[in-house]
């Protein structure tokens, strides 16, 4: 039986202030966390296992979040407290919790990837015959210093692999999509209990041994670890669909494509969409105006308010007459008092209290 690592255990510094509550995994996209999108994935392709390699933070939260499983269980697999182990680090402290008898999957938190696991799996296990020890998932981006970059030969064996080369000097467009099989002779080159980079530095050492291969694949593909690129995927998602039907509110004019969750209220005379995203039990007041915006569970934006562009944390408290802009990012349980405008770029962390307008991009600690 296939098992999967996924490793979740970051809490991501760049989706900041929303992340200071939650790990990237529990981010929800279209009204689902990114973890149960994983999942579902997983399932189709016959995973019944998946360890989740997390720090002491993340444990808790995944533990307690309500997440379908898919018939997938789940077990744990932690950091030391005071040695985090990057990447390569939680491969090898899960060994015992993998078969040596089979190859495994290892996932990054963070990607969003429509990728058919049975074909890099059945890859790995063809690129086994000429001695491969791991076969990445590899996705052709335009700007790829962000990542790992990859130069296969025509046997998609990597010939080079280089992380987060310089601008301009990247090889290829070929980048490392953070999904890999790995055969269980991969546990002799991680050191045990020690802080290792996989791409860093197991990645090399394979290259130079000729057991690293690349699986190109075409599917939808975006790292959700910036805010953009968190919003990015929201609305590639609702595009793909547009034509689902979604319930008529009387006296709302709602411009598709829009995802609302169960228990959603919103007044009359208010405009919602395009591509917005209002989680479960949202309340909207009259007159508001909601677009290009992810809103979490539990938020409550007031009488003619907007919210352009935007993502608005859990339980958030918006006042009336509220302008909230472009790039604006609220934490969990903020509260934004009547007639407040923030412009493009504000930040505000979680539980905080704003009762002035912010004409100026700046982050509210």
């Amino acid at each position: 039986m296939v098992k999967a690592i996924i490793l979740a255990g970051g809490f991501g510094t760049r989706l900041r202030p929303t992340s200071c509550t939650r790990p990237k995994i529990l981010f929800p996209i279209v009204n689902k966390p990114l973890l149960q999108w994983t999942l579902e994935k997983l399932a189709k392709s016959g995973v019944k296992e998946a360890i989740m390699a997390v720090s002491y933070r993340t444990e808790p939260f995944i533990k307690q979040f309500e997440v379908s499983k898919c018939g997938i269980k789940l077990t744990y697999s932690r950091d030391p407290l005071k040695n985090p182990l990057g990447t390569g680090g939680p491969i090898k402290k899960a060994e015992n919790l993998i078969s040596h008898d089979e190859n495994f999957f290892v996932l990054n938190e963070d990607i969003f990837a429509d990728i058919d696991y049975t074909k890099i799996l059945k890859a790995h296990e063809q690129n086994e015959e000429k001695d491969a020890i791991a076969t990445i998932a590899l996705h052709e981006v335009r700007k790829p210093e962000r990542y790992g970059v990859a130069e296969l030969t025509r046997e998609n064996r990597i010939k080079r692999f280089i992380e987060k080369p310089l601008p301009g000097t990247a090889p290829t467009n070929l980048i490392n999509a953070g999904i890999y099989v790995l055969t269980p002779r991969i546990f002799d080159y991680i050191p045990k209990g020690q802080t290792v980079s996989i791409e860093r530095e197991v990645f090399p050492k394979l290259v130079k041994e000729e057991k690293l291969y690349g699986y190109v694949f075409d599917g939808l593909w975006i790292d959700i670890g910036k805010l953009e690129d968190y919003l990015k995927i929201n609305k590639i998602l609702l595009d793909s669909f547009a034509n689902q039907c979604e319930r008529e509110i009387v006296g709302v004019e709602v411009k598709k494509p829009v995802a609302f969750d169960e228990g959603v209220s919103i007044g009359e005379k208010s405009v919602i969409g395009p591509y917005a995203v209002l989680g479960r039990n949202v309340t909207v007041g009259e007159n508001v105006r909601i677009q290009n915006s992810v809103i979490f569970p539990g938020t409550v934006i007031s009488d003619f308010s907007s919210v352009d562009g935007a993502i608005i944390g859990e339980n958030v408290a918006i006042g009336k007459c509220v302008k909230i802009g472009e790039g604006c990012v609220l934490g969990d349980h903020v509260k934004v008092r009547d007639n407040v405008v923030l412009v493009k770029g504000v930040s505000i962390c979680p539980g905080k209290e704003v009762f002035e307008s912010v004409l100026t991009p700046k982050n509210i600690i």
